[in-house]
């Protein structure tokens, strides 16, 4: 052995972890399953993350990262609230299948730590802070935020069945509601 260690890749640990939470749920997550999971020892995995805790954390901020990502890349500096919103709902919008299981899968992560749960909350709170809801084309937007949350979390979920051709109507007339860009209404 030459003495030098195994370099640890968070991003591979971040991918099994994910795996294990998909497969087994939150609670097959430990530092056990996922080092074996990953072909890495049990220290190598508390080495990259400390604890279990900052594990669920660095797998939502990954995931809430490239989110973020999708909503402001094409924003430009300072954009308004209410262009987030409308960009916000275009990104739900675009989100594939396979996206939704891994999104049910980190909301599922996040409600089991309350440090996640308040960090989550403040993520909110400040997406609609920008927002004056007693001027009705911000409400509008307030209200179409929310509601393509709730249908994106119902089908995260898999508890609405929606076909490609409704979601995209749903969704229409929310981005209409937020001032975005959806088809003219019937």
């Amino acid at each position: 052995m030459s003495g030098r260690p195994r370099s640890i890749d968070r991003e591979k640990l971040l991918d099994a972890a994910e795996a294990i939470v998909a497969a087994e749920g939150a609670a097959g997550l430990s530092f056990g399953a996922l080092a074996k999971a990953a072909g890495v020892t049990r220290g190598g995995v508390q080495y990259a993350f400390g604890t279990k805790e900052n594990l669920i954390r660095a797998m939502v901020d990954r995931w809430s990262d490239s989110f973020e990502t999708d909503v402001l890349g094409g924003l430009g500096p300072d954009p308004t609230p209410q262009a987030v919103v409308q960009s916000h709902v275009r990104a739900n919008v675009a989100t594939a299948d396979a996206d939704f299981a891994r999104s049910a899968m980190m909301m599922t992560a996040i409600f089991q730590s309350p440090d996640q749960v308040a960090e989550t909350r403040a993520w909110y709170d400040r997406r609609l802070g920008g927002l004056d809801v007693s001027r009705p084309e911000d409400r509008d937007a307030a209200i179409a935020f929310l509601a393509s949350e709730g249908v994106f979390f119902l089908k995260s979920f898999g508890l609405i069945g929606l076909d490609d051709a409704a979601w995209q109507q749903i969704f229409d007339g929310i981005s209409r509601l937020a001032g975005g860009q959806g088809d003219k209404e019937p």
